[in-house]
Order: C-alpha cells, then structure tokens, then sequence
C-alpha cells in the first residue's frame, strides 16, 4: 500500500514539475502606444512628371520643415529654408524649389537642373480686355 501512496505521489510530482517548464511570457501580448511624433507629423505627398517622362516624387513634412526628394533611384534629404520664397528647401549640394508651379530641382555646385516641372496654365485663366 505504501508503494501505491509513494507512487502516486511521485506521479502527481512529475507531472507538476512537466507542466510548469512553459513559460507564461509566451502568451502575453505586449500593447505598444504608437508614437505620438509621427502621428502629429503634417506629411504632402506630390509626384511630378517633366517634358521628358522623368518621375521625381517629393514628400515635404511640414512639422519638421524637411522634404525627401525621390529621383532616379534616389533620395535626397533637405532641409526648408525659409529665406528664400514660397517652398524652397536646400542642403550643401542640392536645392528643391516650388513657386508658382514651377518644380526646379538641382544640384547647387555644378549649376546643373537635374528636374523640371511646369505647371501647364490653361488658356481660360489668362484674359485681355479689349477696348
């Protein structure tokens, strides 16, 4: 009888000490807040097309006065300077500007266009009075 009891008990043991091995962590899912920065983030997103077929695509976030430039397989990071007029934004070797619907990008020390955009002006906006 005392094998029986003994035995029972180790038996009871094993299987404790078996079902306790798994971590509770495993099944917690952790809830993460997202960021609070770029949820506030006031983000423009423009894709251009030129005379050419070229595509240049342009994300400006106003929050943080910064535009990505996206050309050729690249990006370009600048930065907004607010000196120069409408939307213009410059690092030390590139300068992207918006004025008046004129896209220009381009590289500062080589004087060199590397995109252009025109806004196309209908012909109704513009009138003449006659007398």
């Amino acid at each position: 009888m005392k094998k029986k009891v003994l035995f029972s008990i180790f038996f009871i043991l094993a299987l404790t000490a078996i079902s306790c091995k798994h971590s509770t962590k495993e099944n917690e899912v952790v809830a993460t807040k997202p960021s609070v920065e770029i949820a506030k983030d006031s983000i423009t997103r423009a894709t251009f097309v030129d005379d050419f077929g070229d595509q240049m695509e342009v994300m400006i976030n106003h929050t943080q006065s910064t535009a990505k430039v996206f050309l050729n397989g690249k990006t370009y990071e600048i930065k907004k300077v607010d000196e120069l007029p409408e939307y213009t934004a410059a690092n030390e070797e590139y300068q992207y500007s918006d004025i008046h619907g004129n896209v220009t990008f381009l590289k500062k020390d080589a004087d060199m266009v590397l995109f252009h955009y025109k806004k196309n002006k209908e012909n109704g906006q513009t009138k003449m009075a006659s007398y």
